[in-house]
């Protein structure tokens, strides 16, 4: 078991129709606190534009606030959509972001995951990894200072340069988005960059970790760089109570909405719609833990041995149960299941076996030590003074 595990949060975010989206971001800052005050190591911020429940449009806008709100969280674009942008404006702001973070802001790269936002600026949806690729191309060297000519069929660079040295050397941190697909898998062994894994625990996400890990180490031989299992990230939603019967009942707040959203929006089969109560599937498949910390122990290690091992596990932010019950299993998981991984309690542990194990020599030494000094006193000062109790104890030593 690793002991230098980091965890983190990724906030699409999610949120229902039917509340108010001002009072949303600021839970999403108020989450990103929340974090950052439980020791968690990381937050992704998503990019979306239309469906209504994703409703951040610029992550590098929250970064920006959530740094201001926050000690040492790190900070990610979780992800930012490629084809949306041109690269060296983009390129440009993160590299503005990782000043004004001091080096916390990460960047992570995607293709673009709802179909509506490119339908709406009239970009093909089967180009679309093809210009993550493109942008990808360019954003790399850009970010790490080189100067770049590259023309395209939707962007051109001309001598191309960041008027700014990075404040994280050699370059901020890169990771690309991957689900099923080799997609992303390809681009992280390329260029030598972390992978971020978001559908890690869905079925074919997670019948497809090993492969492709195995297909961007293979890239990387290929472009002469290197893969680090540090910088692999793998997604999945968790919701913990100290019960597994209070777990499930905290999530009669909002699962319907979130499943009515994934599955007619998303299209993502993630529970059958024929099935009694949807909390069962999302269990059994694996998908989701719902239940206590050692629930989400077991999802982890499960992980860690489908995987050989990674860097960090990133927590779904999916608003399924109320606030409250919400940042409550986010305290439970950083109490309980952190140490796990981290192994912040291996020396805690041997340090109270040692003394269990020598409790009856430890406290021999000590009533000695005890009794010697009330033999001293009785030998200066006689028994005047002394309590029968103390007495009784001197002479039945």
């Amino acid at each position: 078991m690793t002991s230098d595990m980091r965890f983190g949060l990724f906030i699409a975010p999610f949120h229902p129709t039917n509340e108010n989206p001002t009072l949303a971001l600021e839970r999403d800052f108020e989450l990103v606190q929340w974090a950052d005050r439980l020791g968690y190591n990381e937050a992704w911020i998503g990019e979306h534009h239309s469906a209504g429940f994703e409703i951040v449009a610029s992550p590098e806008l929250f970064i920006a606030t959530a740094a201001e709100r926050t000690r040492s969280i790190r900070l990610g674009t979780g992800v930012s959509s490629l084809p949306y942008h041109h690269p060296l404006m983009l390129a440009d702001r993160i590299n503005q972001l990782d000043h004004v973070t001091r080096g916390r802001v990460m960047f992570g790269v995607g293709p673009g995951a709802l179909p509506s936002d490119a339908i709406m600026m009239g970009i093909d949806i089967a180009k679309q990894r093809d210009m993550m690729d493109e942008a990808l191309d360019v954003l790399v060297p850009l970010l790490r200072g080189e100067t770049v000519s590259r023309r395209t069929d939707w962007f051109t660079l001309d001598n191309a340069r960041l008027q700014m040295t990075p404040y994280t050397r050699p370059s901020v941190e890169i990771a690309v988005a991957s689900q099923v697909s080799p997609t992303g898998a390809r681009a992280a062994g390329r260029h030598g960059i972390g992978l971020l894994s978001l559908g890690a625990t869905t079925a074919g996400g997670f019948n497809a970790l090993s492969s492709n890990w195995a297909i961007a180490e293979q890239m990387a031989r290929d472009h002469a760089t290197t893969m680090d299992r540090s910088r692999w990230r793998l997604v999945g939603p968790i919701h913990i109570a100290e019960t597994r019967e209070k777990a499930r009942e905290n999530l009669r707040f909002g699962l319907a909405e979130w499943l009515f959203y994934m599955t007619k929006v998303v299209a993502l089969p993630i529970a059958p719609a024929d099935v009694p109560d949807p909390i069962d599937s999302l269990i059994q498949s694996g998908f989701a833990v719902v239940g206590t910390p050692d629930d989400a122990i077991a999802q982890i290690d499960r992980l860690q041995k489908q995987t050989g091992g990674f860097g960090c596990f990133v927590q779904l932010a999916h608003n399924w149960a109320s606030w409250e019950n919400t940042k409550h299993s986010y305290e439970l998981f950083a109490r309980y299941v952190i140490p796990k991984f981290q192994g912040l309690n291996i020396r805690r542990a041997a340090s109270l076996e040692w003394a269990e194990a020598n409790h009856d020599e430890f406290i021999g030494r000590a009533k000695s030590a005890v009794i010697s000094r009330i033999a001293s006193h009785i030998e200066e000062k006689g028994t005047d003074n002394i309590s029968p109790e103390i007495l009784q104890n001197y002479k039945s030593a």
